[in-house]
């Protein structure tokens, strides 16, 4: 009995062939672009998690946690405030304090983004599992007029080192006011990193600082005391966001406290990796990996994450 079911089933799917491969066809194909976004998604994800890793806190002028992490080290959007010159010396000098990263936003050259910045950000800023920055040709700028590109720049635009460059005020790819009193020249190249770095050039900060003395509030003046820059006023006013590794990363809560309640200036410090989950929730449907499929409040995510973070790096 069984077997002459089968016998007829089969019969019965040679009669219907056309519709039945139209059937396996469509699973087929719905399963495959079911796999294919999952791993789009996963690939995404990972990609934004690799742009920053090893960073225990990241500072700036308080606005939205989301808002800051991609203005600061994703390039997206801009800045609602800056942090002033004196705020970050004096919590760079704090004792838990091992070393920052400096960032000075809102340059551009032909699209891409310029970021002020000091040796500090070729000696500890890491990506994609602690990696760190390779330099591909050439070396970090040692002066003011020196610039160091990432490596779709050089690509893109066809750079090579002491190819010389005139950034632009404003992030804009239409330039309309040009620094062109100051030119930088390209001193190294950096490896590919997969991450937003690939598409910067970056300067120092009295390259940045040197560049605005006696630009008159954007308009593309300068008087004519201004326009050589003299070397005493080229350290900077104000940044925009900074970059922190703390010595013991039992410290990250306390140290975030003491930024969030800093009363000379409104600042915030966020940690970078709860900032991505709240990113990914917000766009996604809200699953999340790590902390086992469950919606978490932000304060509850933050506490996790910091959790983990401190017993991975133990």
């Amino acid at each position: 009995m069984r077997l002459s079911l089968i016998s007829l089933s089969f019969k019965s799917l040679l009669n219907r062939k056309v519709s039945a491969s139209l059937s396996v066809f469509s699973i087929a194909l719905s399963v495959m672009l079911l796999i294919g976004v999952e791993r789009l998604q996963t690939g995404a994800r990972e990609s934004f998690r690799s742009t920053i890793s090893g960073a225990d806190l990241l500072v700036g002028a308080r606005s939205g946690p989301v808002q800051l992490l991609l203005y600061s080290v994703f390039r997206i959007g801009s800045p609602t405030n800056n942090v002033s010159w004196e705020s970050y010396k004096e919590l760079a000098a704090h004792r838990e304090v091992a070393w920052t990263i400096p960032l000075s936003l809102g340059d551009s050259h032909k699209g891409f983004r310029v970021v002020g910045t000091d040796e500090n950000y070729f000696r500890h800023y890491q990506y994609s599992g602690k990696r760190k920055l390779v330099f591909g040709k050439g070396n970090p700028f040692n002066a003011p007029t020196e610039v160091v590109l990432g490596a779709s720049v050089a690509k893109e635009l066809r750079y090579q080192l002491g190819h010389r460059l005139v950034l632009s005020h404003g992030i804009s790819e239409v330039a309309f006011r040009k620094h062109d009193d100051k030119p930088f020249e390209v001193v190294g190249i950096l490896q590919p990193t997969g991450t937003p770095i690939d598409r910067s050039l970056h300067v120092s900060l009295e390259g940045i600082e040197a560049i605005h003395v006696g630009w008159n509030d954007g308009t593309g003046g300068r008087s004519g005391a201004d326009s050589k820059a003299p070397e005493k006023s080229l350290t900077p006013s104000a940044i925009t966001a900074f970059v922190v590794g703390l010595k013991s990363k039992i410290g990250i809560f306390s140290f975030q406290r003491e930024v969030n309640t800093y009363r000379s200036e409104p600042l915030m410090a966020v940690l970078p990796g709860a900032v991505l989950d709240e990113l990914w929730q917000t766009l996604g449907p809200g699953r999340n990996r790590h902390a086992g499929d469950l919606r978490l409040c932000s304060s509850c995510r933050a506490f996790w994450y910091a959790c983990r973070y401190i017993l991975d790096a133990e």
